[in-house]
């Protein structure tokens, strides 16, 4: 089950930077990038990839984690609160992405004998 979760996960995380380069703001995105939200958006991706337990509320949470580790680094707090709400923005697109890559898990069912 752990693989299927790291699986999932990178899976995620590659949709999550893809769709924020590539999607429909992609060139807009490209060129307001800075160096420290490159290296933000890489931290988020690595730490999605080694998250056990996926979901929404602990998605928020790294994301907020990680935002409040760059607030020094950035031209002003605000900048980052904006990449904040925007890569939270992307949950959607990245449990779909994670739900398609897990392959399903059929439930075992233990047969019993009547005596």
């Amino acid at each position: 089950m752990g693989k299927m979760v790291t699986v999932g996960a990178g899976v995620a995380a590659l949709a999550a930077a893809g769709y924020f380069f590539l999607g429909p703001k992609g060139k807009k995105n490209q060129k307001a990038t800075k160096a420290w939200m490159i290296k933000m958006k890489g931290d988020v991706v690595e730490k999605l990839e080694s998250m056990k337990d996926i979901s929404k509320e602990s998605y928020d949470t790294m994301v907020d984690t990680v935002s409040s580790a760059y607030v020094s680094v950035a031209d002003s707090k605000e900048d980052v609160a904006k990449l904040g709400r925007e890569l939270k923005s992307h949950w959607k697109s990245i449990s779909n992405k994670v739900m398609k890559a897990m392959p399903k898990v059929k439930k075992a069912v233990k047969k019993t004998s009547k005596k």
